[in-house]
């Protein structure tokens, strides 16, 4: 079995992204906002101290747990007590990887508890390397559940945190204008000009292609879409908290939730407001990004508000 190298081999590879910031920053330094900078590195910062803790714990804890548990059942009725480590269990493992990452962030987008711990990655007005690293806080307290059915079927926990290593290095060179449409290419593999379209506000872009490495769950699940000629990404979100302090821009949607839960009539309300898509309200005050995207008209034009 490879040893656990994969979390501290994260030490090797930062400094490498550091660098292609730096780049881009040399290359395109009107794409870069001095505050707005600043407050990723601050969002970062407190998500790789929450991360140091619970991702660990999660794939050395957690996982393994379900993996060694289970591994009695998997020999009995699967005739295997783990899928091993052969070329095409790393296919396999990466491909699962991405699938999960593809429900885990479209449940990011359209469950709002889950949105509230998502929204400081879409906070930015800009698209660059800094937006990359812009990981929420809480994040980590939910997304291992979406992998935790891997452990269970025979996929080692280090494979495991190997491949969510791997689609999270990928993924940092998902935010850059510094590269056109791809043709066919960007149909099946992510890239900046597609991943332009996940980070905008337009009404047309609203929560659509939340794959990680491969776009054919966007295309199988019917969340993508291209950029639109004539309709340029506007980056950010719809209801935007108007501050760069990093601890605000991960609990301001915590605190609305709190404060719509307190007005809720009853417990239907309260649980919409919770787990209902971000933007949902009983009268139509405040539409979702679907409403929006329909044409329904706000009640109240002032206070619409939606996941971007």
């Amino acid at each position: 079995m490879p040893e656990f190298s994969a979390v501290e081999g994260m030490k090797y590879i930062y400094p490498i992204l550091v660098g292609f910031m730096v780049l881009e920053y040399l290359v395109a330094r009107k794409n870069y906002e001095l505050k707005d900078s600043l407050a990723g590195f601050g969002i970062a910062l407190g998500a790789s101290v929450v991360a140091a803790f619970t991702k660990v714990f999660t794939v050395l804890v957690v996982f393994q747990w379900f993996f060694d548990v289970l591994a009695p059942l998997r020999e009995q009725y699967l005739g295997y007590t783990s899928i091993g480590f052969a070329w095409w269990a790393w296919i396999l493992a990466v491909l699962a990887d991405d699938f999960n990452f593809y429900w885990h962030h479209r449940f990011s987008h359209t469950v709002r508890l889950l949105w509230a711990a998502h929204v400081p990655h879409h906070s930015s007005k800009n698209f660059n390397f800094a937006v990359s690293i812009r990981n929420g806080w809480f994040i980590t307290l939910y997304k291992p559940v979406f992998w935790l059915w891997m452990a269970c079927i025979g996929f080692d926990p280090i494979m495991i945190g190997t491949a969510l290593i791997i689609n999270s290095t990928y993924q940092y060179f998902l935010h850059t204008k510094l590269l056109g449409s791809l043709g066919f290419f960007g149909k099946i593999f992510n890239n900046p000009y597609v991943h332009a379209v996940h980070h905008s506000s337009n009404v047309e872009y609203l929560d659509k292609n939340h794959g990680g490495i491969f776009m054919f769950w966007d295309h199988l699940f019917g969340t993508w879409q291209n950029i639109i000629p004539g309709v340029d990404p506007k980056y950010g979100i719809l209801k935007d908290p108007g501050t760069y302090n990093p601890i605000k821009l991960n609990t301001h949607e915590f605190v609305d939730i709190y404060k719509d839960v307190k007005k809720a009539k009853n417990f239907k309300q309260g649980f919409m407001y919770i787990f209902g898509p971000p933007g949902w309200s009983p009268d139509n005050s405040t539409l979702t990004a679907k409403q929006i995207q329909a044409g329904v008209t706000p009640k109240e034009e002032s206070t619409t508000s939606a996941a971007a």
